[in-house]
């Protein structure tokens, strides 16, 4: 049987974190987005944070229902707390996200790091039940990663930052998997118990993104029909993507 190092599960988890990068790829051949473009480009990345939260909510509730269910009302409480406190310090935050879409980047970056962590300890554990299994789960988790970092740059790009460093904040939001997946794959049997709580949670922060503020945001620049329709298809294909998994 071939062994298992710490130093293996954080290069796998790191590599799963730089495929979030590959998602701005698309905007290296974009010179611009057009202003009418923003409702399409938030309504696509609404669609795969949407079927991500599906993936999240599927594999929490086939460990533990209940602990998924109590994590995901648990990401709600917190992303709307979260929600509150930057709102009244609206200007700030802003302006320390300049260049990066302002509050409604901060958000997304945000929902995107809770869920980082739940992947993240799904490579340690993974790698505590086998190479085999963690090789697997880690290709599952790096071809998942490279559409959320495609509906990070979604946000960011039209919103004038450039696809460099849109990439560099998707791999930044990806950072926490590289850091949970050693600790969760040398305390295995401590952390796997917590794993769908943390699934749930990452589920609800961005449940409460997608219909708070992309929907919203994709409704002022397209038709309703055409977001529904937009959204639809990015969903189908986040659920396709998923099940070849």
């Amino acid at each position: 049987m071939i062994q298992t190092s710490a130093w293996t599960v954080f290069l796998a988890a790191a590599f799963t974190a730089l495929a979030t990068g590959l998602g701005a790829l698309p905007f290296f051949f974009m010179r611009s987005a057009p202003q009418r473009s923003i409702g399409i480009y938030n309504a696509i990345a609404g669609g795969l944070v949407l079927g991500a939260c599906f993936g999240l909510i599927n594999e929490g509730a086939r460990i533990n229902l209940v602990l998924m269910l109590v994590g995901l009302l648990f990401g709600l409480a917190i992303i709307t707390l979260v929600n509150r406190k930057l709102t009244e310090g609206k200007e700030s935050y802003i302006q320390a996200f300049k260049g990066a879409g302002g509050l409604k980047a901060l958000m997304i970056m945000g929902v995107m790091t809770i869920h980082s962590f739940a992947e993240g300890v799904g490579v340690g554990v993974a790698y505590g039940g086998g190479q085999t299994l963690g090789i697997f789960i880690t290709l599952a988790i790096a071809i998942h990663n490279i559409p959320e970092g495609l509906a990070i740059s979604l946000v960011l790009v039209p919103r004038g930052t450039t696809p460099f460093k849109a990439s560099l904040w998707s791999i930044f939001s990806s950072l926490p998997q590289p850091i949970m997946a050693v600790p969760a794959f040398l305390l295995v049997i401590f952390f796997r118990p917590f794993l769908p709580f943390g699934l749930g949670l990452a589920a609800g922060a961005m449940l409460w993104i997608v219909f708070s503020e992309l929907i919203p945001e994709a409704l002022k620049y397209a038709s309703s029909q055409t977001v529904a329709t937009v959204v639809t298809l990015a969903l189908a294909s986040m659920i396709a993507l998923q099940s070849l998994l």
